[in-house]
């Protein structure tokens, strides 16, 4: 296993009379109970070319729709449960998904109790965090962007996800919160994400221990860590159990070019899914 990973090789066979080659996706490693299930796609396993290759998930990013669709199927097939693709916007609203839900809706993050429907989010370069109880009973994905976490008033698309697990919203979190687990898929890392000034006040206005996330560099700008201003969010919202990215370079989108998608390195390029469901 690549030092500072915590997942594990998720090899995935299609249940088609055709078997589809072992797809090098990944798994969390985390405590969830048995019945929530979890994956995050990389970019091998599909049949896109170019900019895309292989297994891009994004149907807005210019690529071949058919392509999409196959890769889609390959999803669908690997998952036996069927994903809900959103349309981001860089937002907080999150989604509860229904048996009736339809593809596209607008959202930036998905939440349901019903089993064999997958929350699913597409990310190149922004974070993905995954969320599920202790009892195996909720699940949540989250795009996470700096917008989308940042959120307005520190009420960002993290804790808005939080709060579907405990109706109605605005509850306090305190003890329920330390039922939930958390799991931080590949982003861009620290070491890529330069920023502007903006981008810090928009966190360290809201909590001065966010500057701790940010590095300087010449001309105002700034090395953003994305995933530490992730954990800090999730820990003052009383969560402590959250596994995954640890801001290392192995979980960088940017610097992994072969595993993953990033739009910062390529400017056009694939997108890849996290996704965590109800068996």
């Amino acid at each position: 296993m690549v030092t500072g990973l915590s997942w594990a090789w998720f090899m995935l066979v299609s249940m088609t009379s055709t078997p589809l080659e072992a797809l090098d996706w990944l798994q969390p490693e985390w405590p969830a109970p048995p019945n929530v299930r979890a994956v995050c796609t990389t970019r091998h396993g599909g049949v896109s070319s170019s900019s895309y290759d292989s297994l891009n998930l994004g149907s807005h990013v210019g690529d071949d729709a058919t392509h999409v669709q196959h890769n889609r199927t390959v999803l669908l097939q690997a998952l036996a449960a069927r994903p809900v693709f959103l349309n981001q916007v860089h937002g907080t609203r999150i989604l509860e998904l229904a048996a009736d839900t339809p593809d596209t809706l607008t959202a930036d993050g998905a939440y349901t109790r019903a089993s064999g429907l997958v929350c699913t989010v597409m990310v190149a370069d922004c974070l993905p965090v995954l969320l599920c109880d202790a009892q195996g009973t909720q699940v949540a994905a989250v795009h996470a962007g700096w917008r989308g976490l940042a959120g307005v008033a520190g009420r960002g698309v993290v804790e808005q996800a939080v709060e579907r697990f405990w109706p109605p919203a605005l509850v306090e979190y305190g003890q329920s919160a330390t039922e939930l687990i958390a799991w931080l898929g590949p982003c861009i890392g620290p070491q890529a994400f330069e920023v502007g000034a903006d981008v810090r006040d928009a966190f360290v206005s809201i909590s001065p221990q966010a500057s701790e996330c940010f590095q300087p560099l010449a001309g105002g700008k700034w090395l953003a860590d994305l995933p530490a201003l992730a954990r800090q969010r999730l820990r003052q919202l009383g969560i402590t159990q959250v596994f995954g990215n640890d801001s290392s370079p192995s979980w960088c989108t940017v610097g992994n070019p072969l595993r993953f998608f990033s739009h910062r390195r390529d400017r056009v390029s694939g997108r890849q899914a996290a996704c965590i469901w109800l068996k």
